[in-house]
């Protein structure tokens, strides 16, 4: 993993070179000399805030409407629940 710095000027100038470099390690980006922001991949920022996608979020996504799925009927007749 390495880390790049980018003024904000070289980021403006060159935003495709920062996703590039972000691809192999966080990119510090500075304002004026100091520190200002971090761009990272979508998958360092998920390992850093163990983000995962739940299934409400995974149903929404688009194109989800067009897929076909058909779930088999259980043929399994219902039962009464077993308390101790």
């Amino acid at each position: 993993m390495s880390i790049t710095t980018f003024t904000s000027r070289e980021l403006n100038q060159d935003i495709g070179r920062a996703k590039k470099a972000a691809k192999d390690g966080p990119v510090f980006i500075t304002d004026r000399g100091k520190p200002a922001h971090v761009l990272l991949s979508i998958e360092d920022y998920q390992r850093l805030t163990k983000q995962r996608r739940n299934i409400a979020d995974a149903l929404a996504m688009p194109g989800v409407a067009d897929i076909d799925v058909e779930f088999p009927r259980s043929r399994e007749l219902p039962r009464a629940a077993e308390f101790d």
